[in-house]
């Protein structure tokens, strides 16, 4: 939408509709990271092609138990600077670390120093206020050098996207390290880390070969790919971070009491089994194209809606889950020598038992079609034949691709009833936290309730401490105010928020995006140069986002414009003098006012 058809309007008018003018987009972004395309979601991973991370020995075994000293470094930095998810709940190693960092941190002014550094930059560069903060880190931490020297072991473009956009920590978190002697206190801990891997390797070999045995299938199937849980206590036991780097399959987990979701970690590796079986018959499953057409409104991950391929892994996977899951009804037992006369009832019950399990069983694969993951339902139907037949998954899975019937998959997908909502991943399957402050503003913000957003924005404001957080907050205040202020019309109360955004905020996304509603405002006032000037700004900020990017490379190639009004028009309006004989401002529309949209650029 333009504004207004006269130019003494088109500033005001212009800035009360900001919200579809400007195109709005909300701060706090998913960033792009090893989790998109996508990270392994509960139901969902990641087709990367990045080099392999350090942890990855290319002669090392195909399924490895390890624990990694740049991965505690990265974790422990996390924990210094309040990074508490989960912290009840943990091993009590964890608490000793925090401990050891307090008591050198209490002796040390420079090592207090380096870490608020740290800390500076890890709440400049939060970005949702969910775990997905933390996973890009650990994703970062995977591709780094143990200490002393604690930096990236390839070149940033063959590095996760996620863990690029955090990458300048690494100097930061190396000072740190070496401040409070991380190497020394790693170097005492690590006998405990062994001790965890040790009470985890008979409950994860048990589910290896137990998954193994249900396909058919031996575990060394695949040459020159790697399965690697990497042992962490010092992040959440209640978070499980798994992604895939090209072959490498990587779960981190944080054990306690020698326990870990290992649904999560089972759900990886089933992806590390069937994925090659599938992608192996890409084109042939390209024959299910018809079936992205009909689940284009589920609560699907847009790789689902768009790549047939990773569609069917999950739904093979889900219904793989669906048949070897624990229903939680007690196992029906066949009592060693039955009378005859008790065979008629004992039979009953079997009967009864397994009633039970396969409603809850079926109650599952309806819950995944129902959540978009539309071929569940027949991979489990195959999968009942499949259990009678000796034949591997390897021998079997040909049959089921080749002779699925499309025609009646998407008619089955056409009748199903998609949920509203989807899942929560595996990086988000904790509790949901508690909106407060500032979050709570964005959240009303979003929602459209102007006035209470620019309330808790205005209280954010009123703490004038020096610390860390309160410098970032107020820069995030100020932009939250200044959307709110091109949401109410109010275009020089924008443009002074937008301009103290610019000048306190450290947050890349942040100034990219008010470099960008700075230009398209100047765009709807024809000051096309100094538009294009800021879209560049934008550029060189660098935040990583693809919407980022996009927007402000159209910024730079057209103006930015609404319907019912252009800066042609305007042109030939200025042409005429105005109706009560003055003589218009330099740089100011006709009829109007000097214009107050603060176009100077911040220093």
């Amino acid at each position: 939408m333009r504004f207004s058809h006269s130019r003494p309007y088109a500033v005001s008018i212009a800035a009360g509709a900001l919200v579809l003018a400007l195109g709005l987009a909300p701060v706090a972004a998913t960033p792009q990271s090893s989790s998109s395309n996508p990270q392994l979601s509960s139901s969902t991973v990641d087709f990367q092609q990045e080099k392999s991370p350090s942890l990855v020995d290319p002669a090392g075994p195909t399924v490895s138990l390890v624990s990694l000293e740049p991965l505690f470094v990265m974790a422990s930095a996390l924990n210094a600077c309040g990074y508490d998810e989960g912290l009840e709940e943990s091993a009590p190693i964890r608490k000793r670390v925090r401990d050891e960092m307090n008591e050198a941190l209490a002796k040390s002014e420079d090592a207090r120093a380096k870490r608020d550094h740290v800390c500076l930059y890890i709440v400049q560069h939060r970005m949702t206020g969910t775990e997905k903060d933390v996973s890009q880190y650990i994703s970062l931490a995977l591709y780094l050098t143990p200490p002393p020297e604690i930096e990236t072991s390839v070149e940033l473009p063959e590095m996760p996207p996620d863990s690029t956009q955090v990458a300048e920590i690494v100097p930061l978190l190396k000072d740190f390290a070496a401040a409070v002697d991380l190497h020394g206190i790693w170097l005492t801990v690590h006998p405990i880390y062994d001790q965890q891997a040790a009470q985890l390797h008979d409950p994860l070999s048990q589910m290896i070969v137990n998954t193994n045995l249900y396909l058919k299938m031996p575990a060394s199937t695949y040459e020159g790919r790697r399965f690697i849980v990497v042992v962490e206590p010092m992040l959440s036991p209640g978070t499980v971070n798994a992604r895939i780097y090209g072959t490498d399959y990587v779960v981190v987990v944080s054990p306690v009491n020698g326990q870990i979701r290992m649904s999560d970690v089972r759900h990886t590796y089933l992806h590390y089994i069937i994925e090659p079986l599938l992608y192996a018959r890409a084109n042939a499953i390209d024959r299910i194209q018809p079936i992205l057409k009909e689940v284009r409104d589920a609560p699907l991950e847009f790789v689902y809606r768009s790549d047939t391929v990773a569609l069917t892994v999950e739904c093979l996977i889900k219904a793989i889950e669906a048949r070897t899951m624990d229903t939680g009804v007690p196992a029906f037992q066949l009592p060693p020598h039955p009378d005859r006369e008790d065979l008629p009832r004992l039979e009953h019950e079997r009967q009864i038992y397994q009633q039970k399990v396969d409603a809850i069983r079926w109650a599952t694969v309806s819950h995944d079609m129902a959540q978009g993951y539309v071929l569940t339902q027949y991979f489990y139907e195959q999968l009942l034949q499949f259990e009678k037949d000796p034949a591997s998954l390897k021998d079997s899975i040909g049959e089921m691709v080749y002779g699925m019937d499309v025609d009646q998959q998407v008619h089955r997908a056409r009748q199903t009833e998609f949920d509203a909502q989807a899942d929560g991943d595996v990086l988000q399957r904790s509790q949901p936290r508690k909106l407060t402050g500032l979050d709570l503003a964005e959240a009303k913000l979003a929602a459209g309730d102007v006035a209470a957003a620019s309330g808790l924005a205005q209280r954010a404001l009123q703490d004038h401490s020096s610390s860390l957080e309160a410098v970032a907050n107020g820069a995030r205040a100020n932009f939250i105010l200044a959307r709110a202020a091109a949401l109410t019309g109010h275009p020089d109360d924008a443009m002074s928020d937008f301009q103290k955004t610019l000048s306190t905020s450290k947050e890349p996304r942040i100034l990219a995006w008010s470099h960008i509603y700075v230009g398209r405002m100047l765009d709807l006032d024809c000051k096309r140069d100094e538009a294009v000037a800021e879209y560049k700004e934008a550029l060189a900020v660098r935040d990583g986002a693809q919407d980022t990017r996009l927007a402000a490379e159209r910024g730079v190639k057209t103006p930015y414009a609404v319907q019912g009004h252009s800066c042609e028009d305007d042109s030939d309006d200025e042409a005429a003098p105005p109706a009560d004989g003055t003589k218009p401002q330099a740089g100011a529309p006709a009829g109007a006012a000097q214009d107050q949209s603060g176009s100077q650029k911040p220093q």
